[in-house]
């Protein structure tokens, strides 16, 4: 055996075949590296060939799948996963079932703070609003798929960096959006309310006034224009503009019901007596504490007082007219031209009957002087000259009327002397009137009708004015007047070469500048002075007199 043995190694270890044992371990641990490393390489070809036909794969599953990627949103709507008739159904529902809600806020504030519910809505079909949902899906589904490169298809849906959102373009029907927003104008917009307010009785009803709103229909359309960027929920806040109340007062109201008492009175219309008014009356600050308290529209109500007259129609009828209040006398003379227009106008007023607290104007009653109603032409005094005035003479009458006034302690209200001093009435007693010009006015100061009579007798040529009434007293008035000064005309000479040759003529008859003060004293039934009143101070002008001569 270990001949056998020593025959096949030979002294110097080297098999009979020619290789040495090393040699051979080398080879054979070369040949199971090999095995294994073909083997690795056999294995990463097989996965990479798996893995590269797996990406196509999927590539080719997202280039031609029929549903939209994940993630994409249109109109507030994840489409993800849908088909494009799913997307479109869908899309529809969405515009079918939601509606376009405005919600207004004070243009004066900001938008946002919304209400609970809109203030209106208009429904998709309003506004003929009828888009391609079906090409708006495609879109939407076609907007991963068609413009990137093949292979970057997998990378791009498994990494989610695709497109996520689709924004699709609409037009709206301009008819149907104006159509729209004139409705919310007119739905929603309102007018101010002005305050009313009204009596029956005892009871004062007031409705306060209400802020009006307007709707501006360009703001409606401005922002139907934008509304779908609003989606899901396509709603809009839509400014107004506040019209603001008038604001009426308390006093303002109480100026429109307030009615004095009013006793029995005398009817010119009819010449009766007729019976008087209660009045009404109420308290301002309480009623506007009230109103300022209230809210807008607001109804309130007041009680106000009603007083009864203090004379009635039958006592009045008893004592009217009964007493003489004062009277007085001028006597008329000039042309027979100014005589007449002193009897026409004095004629005018005779009769006239004042009620309590009225006003009498002369030019008011007696109207303008036209020798249509009968006036002619008498001297007069016009801007300092004396002229030819149709009408002249009628400053008499109110002279004697503003006299009988006095000693009838009537309250004067308007007058003025004349300019130079009239002859017909003492100093400081007269009155001028002209038509367009001044006015002699006197009040009724008695709570009784006064009524005044005008008289002319012929035979002496006496205007007499008297006024009748009711006494409630037994004081009398007397006029008198003080004397203040005079102021000297002078002569004036101016050549007129028009006379014959040493010759002259008074072209301007002269006056003396007078100034008194009137007085109206109050004496009582046993004619004691109880008062005596400063009336007025009349100051007559100085008229120069004036010689025309030829030396």
């Amino acid at each position: 055996m270990n001949n056998s043995l020593s025959a096949a190694i030979g002294p110097d270890g080297v098999s009979g075949n020619g290789m040495s044992a090393p040699l051979e371990n080398e080879h054979r641990v070369g040949r199971v590296v090999l095995t294994v490393l073909r083997t690795f390489l056999l294995a990463v070809v097989i996965s990479t060939a798996l893995a590269a036909g797996g990406y196509y794969l999927l590539c080719l599953y997202t280039a031609n799948s029929p549903d939209i990627w994940p993630g994409i949103v249109v109109l507030g709507q994840d489409l993800g996963g849908l088909t494009v008739e799913e997307a479109t159904a869908k899309l529809e529902s969405l515009i079918a079932d939601s509606s376009l809600d405005i919600y207004l806020y004070n243009r004066d504030g900001k938008p946002g703070e919304r209400g609970a519910e809109p203030d209106m809505s208009f429904s998709f079909a309003d506004l003929d609003f009828h888009p391609d949902f079906r090409a708006i899906a495609q879109k939407a589904y076609d907007m991963n798929v068609t413009e990137p490169e093949f292979y970057t298809l997998g990378w791009r849906y498994l990494t989610g960096e695709g497109e996520k959102e689709y924004h699709p373009t609409f037009s709206l029907n301009s008819e149907k959006a104006g159509e729209c927003a004139a409705k919310a104008e007119w739905d929603l917009s309102y007018p101010v309310t002005e305050t009313t307010f009204s009596r029956e009785e005892d009871v004062l009803t007031i409705t306060l006034s209400t802020d009006g709103r307007w709707v501006n229909p360009s703001d409606v359309v401005d922002r139907l224009e934008h509304v779908l960027d609003n989606a899901p929920d396509f709603s809009m806040d839509v400014p107004y503009m506040t019209l603001n109340r008038p604001v009426v007062t308390a006093q303002q109201i109480h100026d429109a019901v307030y009615l004095p008492t009013r006793n029995a009175y005398f009817d010119r219309a009819s010449q009766s007596v007729m019976e008087g008014e209660r009045g009404v009356d109420f308290n301002v600050p309480t009623v506007q504490d009230a109103m300022d308290a209230a809210a807008q529209g607001e109804t309130l109500q007041f009680n106000v007082t009603r007083d009864e007259p203090a004379i009635s129609a039958d006592q009045m009828r008893a004592v009217l007219f009964r007493d003489v209040l004062g009277s007085a006398s001028t006597h008329v003379s000039g042309s027979a031209a100014r005589v007449s227009n002193v009897k026409l106008a004095a004629s005018s007023f005779n009769n006239y009957v004042l009620n309590a607290g009225e006003v009498f104007s002369y030019n008011g009653v007696v109207g303008q002087r036209t020798k249509a109603k009968g006036y002619k032409e008498a001297p007069a005094y016009v801007q300092g000259q004396t002229v030819n005035e149709v009408g002249g003479g009628v400053c008499q009458p109110s002279s004697t009327l503003y006299l009988a006034s006095l000693r009838s302690n009537m309250q004067i209200t308007e007058r003025y002397a004349h300019r130079y001093v009239p002859a017909y009435i003492p100093a400081g007693m007269d009155a001028t009137v002209s038509w367009g010009g001044p006015d002699y006015k006197f009040t009724n100061n008695t709570s009784y009708p006064v009524k005044i009579k005008t008289s002319y007798n012929s035979s002496n040529g006496y205007l007499t004015v008297t006024l009748y009434g009711t006494k409630t007293d037994d004081t009398h008035v007397e006029v008198t007047n003080e004397f203040l000064g005079t102021t000297p005309w002078k002569t004036v000479y101016k050549t007129d070469t028009s006379l014959p040759k040493g010759t002259s003529k008074v072209s301007v008859t002269p006056y003396t500048g007078y100034k008194y003060r009137t007085y109206r004293n109050i004496y009582d039934g046993n004619g004691n002075l109880i008062d005596s009143q400063y009336e007025a101070t009349s100051d007559y002008k100085v008229r120069d007199q004036v010689i025309l001569r030829n030396p």
